[in-house]
């Protein structure tokens, strides 16, 4: 039989044994605690990541210090676990007594660390929820782009089915469709919250406009055919210029000395190649067309205009230096008249001016006034500079008509 004493043992012991399990037990319930917090606070900062990376920076280095204080509690709890078999019925109450006293040290450690995890996410959650909010506003966008990226579809495969070159719109719509993809991908394709919405905005604009050039090339084949007939018309209108050019070539050499037409030399040759080099930007034009490559045949009747301008602007100088040198020749007074009224009125504005006019106007009008006078003088010989002189008349008019602007100005800011 066995006496009081061992009674009083096993009373110890069973007390001692149901308090350590009793501490196991809040053990693991504080494991489970922390280790939940620790798996939901990974997954909200691997959203936050998505959504905004360089913000979510911060918070990850945070959140990596709190997972490896929390990994390090795991440890020492498993490891108090293994070192404590509570199922043993040979242990004695001492036994249970450090086992419950440890099992408390590591709940205490858990609830921590739970702690600290539970308040990283007060501290994360006004911003997840700002961010989140802010997500509502990508789904339209994508449907937006996707929503472009079909019409392009459509209006790119209608072109194609007109026979037309839709290479470039083809193109763009190849790039919003990549666009697309990558946002159509896991997440928000690595791009964060605001370069999604960045890229889809983006993505449909590309799609836009793709389908706007693709619906455009009807028209434009319609504009091409148009010009290619106009440009024709242009070309044939120039070269015929070349005999009046050449023929007012010969009037500036044997009537006028060589300061008045120098700066024209060449240019018969001049519009002639000009002339020559539209005639083969239209061929191009032509080819084009023939092989309904619009952009391109748009592109070489652009450059045949070029030329054609160019031509034409050589061949208005050589016939209107004519016209004016041939004025001058006849009434070298005529075109003076108009510029002494331009001085005329400049002078009479200063004097305007209260208390009348400021010297260094009064002293630019005077200077104008003595070239006027003295510009009649220098046509002299056989073959007088009258382009020289019709220059200086130029000047005097444009300097004159500064004076007034600087006037009106001083006026505008007093």
């Amino acid at each position: 039989m066995r006496g009081p004493g061992d009674q009083r043992r096993r009373g110890r012991g069973a007390q001692a044994a149901a308090a350590a399990i009793e501490a196991r037990e809040a053990a693991a319930a504080a494991f489970y605690d922390m280790d939940q917090a620790q798996k939901y606070l990974d997954g909200r900062v691997t959203v936050f990541e998505d959504l905004d990376a360089a913000a979510a920076a911060p918070a990850r280095r945070e959140f990596t210090a709190l997972a490896e204080s929390a990994d390090a509690a795991s440890v020492a709890y498993i490891s108090v676990l293994d070192a404590h078999d509570l199922d043993d019925q040979e242990r004695t109450a001492a036994e249970y007594d450090a086992a419950r006293r440890a099992f408390v040290a590591s709940t205490e450690r858990l609830q921590q660390v739970a702690r600290d995890l539970n308040g990283f996410a007060e501290r994360l959650a006004p911003g997840m929820a700002r961010l989140e909010a802010a997500l509502d506003r990508l789904p339209p966008r994508l449907a937006a782009a996707r929503d472009a990226v079909a019409a392009a579809e459509a209006a790119v495969a209608a072109a194609r089915e007109a026979g037309m070159d839709a290479s470039d719109p083809e193109a763009e719509l190849a790039r919003a469709k990549q666009g697309l993809a990558r946002l159509g991908a896991q997440g928000l394709g690595g791009l964060g919250l605001d370069g999604a919405l960045r890229a889809a905005e983006e993505t449909r604009a590309i799609a836009e406009a793709a389908r706007e050039a693709a619906a455009e090339l009807p028209r434009m084949a319609g504009k091409v055919r148009n010009s290619l007939a106009s440009v024709r018309t242009r070309v044939d209108v120039v070269a015929g210029r070349m005999e009046p050019v050449r023929r007012a070539m010969k009037t500036l050499l044997r009537g006028y000395s060589q300061a008045c037409w120098q700066d024209l030399r060449g240019a018969p040759e001049a519009i002639e190649s000009g002339v020559t080099r539209a005639r083969e930007r239209l061929n191009e034009a032509s080819a084009h067309v023939s092989r309904a490559e619009w952009k391109q045949a748009q592109q070489a009747l652009t450059a045949a205009r070029t030329e054609l301008n160019a031509a034409d602007r050589r061949a208005g100088q050589v016939t209107g230096r004519v016209a004016e040198l041939e004025a001058v020749a006849a009434d070298p007074a005529a075109p003076v008249e108009s510029v002494r009224f331009a001085v005329r009125d400049a002078q009479r504005l200063a004097m305007a001016q209260p208390g009348g006019a400021a010297p260094r106007h009064a002293r630019v009008l005077d200077s104008l006034v003595e070239r006027l006078e003295r510009a009649p003088g220098t046509l002299t010989g056989a073959h007088p500079d009258y382009w020289a002189y019709l220059r200086e008349l130029d000047a005097i008019k444009t300097a004159a008509g500064d004076v007034v602007t600087r006037i009106r100005a001083e006026r505008a800011g007093s």
